[in-house]
């Protein structure tokens, strides 16, 4: 296996091995590195088996436990799955069955599993699930040269160093997550304080206690923060707030700024890139523009309306051994690109269908929903089959027949939902985005 992850866990150790790594604030536990490198080493030794190659799922909340287990299964060559923490003991077999994984972690044994792939390329050690918009888990392989690219280059365009104390809420296993608070952990020595829960008084009482400084967060996070009763020296160790995993409301983004006197800095990536955009000033992120500029590291290209992202994190296809070069994935977004380079999102490209005998595109009319005064985001599906009928879930506080007047004036009557559901805000999956099999569920019910 390639050694590159743990040769920097390594230099970590030397540096920081008797500093805090890990404080878990609602216990108050603190885990240096050094405990945390032997605990994984424990855990190693008491679970041996013949873990090289093998896919290992696994599904725990942050915490020590869940980087001792990760690092141990680094230690293994072992191919580390992290699922969410609230998956079911049926959904983790599940999982486990569709990609052949060799193993699972029960919370107290590793359980062999059969039939199980063992992965050609020694230097993978994680496998990214996506659902994309499918809902079915579909297996991304990375090699750590691929996770320490993207945990670099996010450090090095945000600024974050182990003088930092990252506030993880979001799963440290989500690629979100990875990118912004585990990898630069191992890799970097940047420590993290674990949050209680993400309720606006008790992140509040995290930060008074803990004083995190950097706070890699979600949309529904960062407006339950503004809409609580929330004192703003609460937040006075944060400089530097990100959001990412859905679009965020520019109007969340000034209040933010009113309430707290910090700007929120937009940030975009995908499963399959790692982080790809980010608003170094936070000025996009206020005016609702855009999400920032290319990361350092990372080069886009616009083919065909969809951005093309080149960059060491980029997934490879097939597992190739492929260390250290360049890759390039385009994610399904609709973009476009200003001559400084900043990247507004405009959507998903998404399946045609047909609608009163016409073909109508998702996508479009979500284009347009999302363009109305009022609106925060829009969800468009058709339920019915290929002759459907069209439906939109709209996150807004305007009535119905306001929404339904504007669009008559320059929307052709075949491409209006006939179904409809608004909300103040959307459902949000555990890794911040927008859960579209409840919006569906609800819209066509």
């Amino acid at each position: 296996m390639s050694r590159e992850l743990l040769s920097a866990w390594q230099t970590t150790l030397r540096h920081r091995g008797d500093a805090p790594a890990v404080i878990e604030a609602e216990s108050g536990r603190v885990t240096t590195f050094r405990a945390l490198e032997a605990r994984a080493q424990a855990w190693r030794a008491a679970h041996a088996g013949p873990l090289a190659r093998r896919a290992v799922v696994f599904a725990l909340p942050n915490g020590s436990e869940w980087l001792e287990i990760f690092l141990g299964l680094l230690h293994a060559g072992a191919i580390a799955v992290p699922l969410d923490p609230g998956e079911p003991d049926a959904g983790q077999q599940e999982v486990a069955a569709a990609i052949r994984a060799g193993f699972r972690w029960t919370g107290t044994r590793l359980a062999l599993l059969a039939p199980a792939y063992r992965y050609r390329n020694p230097e993978l050690c994680l496998l990214k699930l996506t659902s994309g918009s499918t809902g079915r888990p579909r297996p991304l392989a990375f090699t750590d040269a691929q996770m320490l690219a993207d945990g670099r280059q996010i450090l090095r365009t945000m600024g974050i160093t182990r003088r930092d104390l990252n506030y993880a809420l979001i799963p440290l296993g989500h690629s979100y997550g990875l990118g912004n608070l585990t990898i630069p952990l191992l890799a970097e020595g940047v420590p993290l304080v674990v949050g209680s829960l993400p309720l606006p008084q008790v992140i509040a009482g995290d930060f008074a206690r803990w004083r995190p400084t950097v706070f890699p967060g979600v949309p529904p996070v960062f407006r339950g923060l503004v809409e609580s009763a929330v004192e703003p020296a609460a937040l006075r160790s944060l400089r530097l707030a990100i959001s990412a995993g859905a679009p965020l409301p520019p109007e969340v983004a000034r209040e933010f700024f009113r309430r707290f006197r910090r700007r929120i800095h937009g940030f975009y990536g995908s499963s399959e890139t790692g982080g790809i955009a980010y608003d170094r000033r936070g000025a996009a992120t206020l005016a609702g523009r855009g999400v920032g500029r290319p990361l350092w590291g990372v080069r886009l290209a616009l083919r065909r309306g969809r951005l093309r992202v080149c960059s060491r994190a980029v997934f490879t296809h097939r597992n190739r051994r492929r260390t250290g070069r360049l890759g390039w994935w385009s994610p399904p977004d609709l973009a476009a690109l200003a001559p400084n380079g900043e990247v507004r999102l405009l959507g998903r490209r998404g399946p045609v269908f047909k609608i009163a005998g016409r073909r109508v595109s998702l996508a479009e009319v979500a284009a347009r929903l999302r363009r109305l005064p009022g609106v925060r985001d829009a969800w468009v599906g058709a339920g019915g089959g290929d002759e459907g009928v069209l439906g939109a879930a709209v996150a807004t506080d305007r009535p119905l027949g306001e929404l339904r007047a504007v669009l008559r004036a320059d929307t052709a009557s075949w491409k209006l939902p006939k179904r409809w559901l608004l909300l103040r805000e959307f459902p949000a999956t555990a890794r911040g985005k927008t859960d579209t099999a409840t919006l569906r569920r609800r819209v066509f019910s």
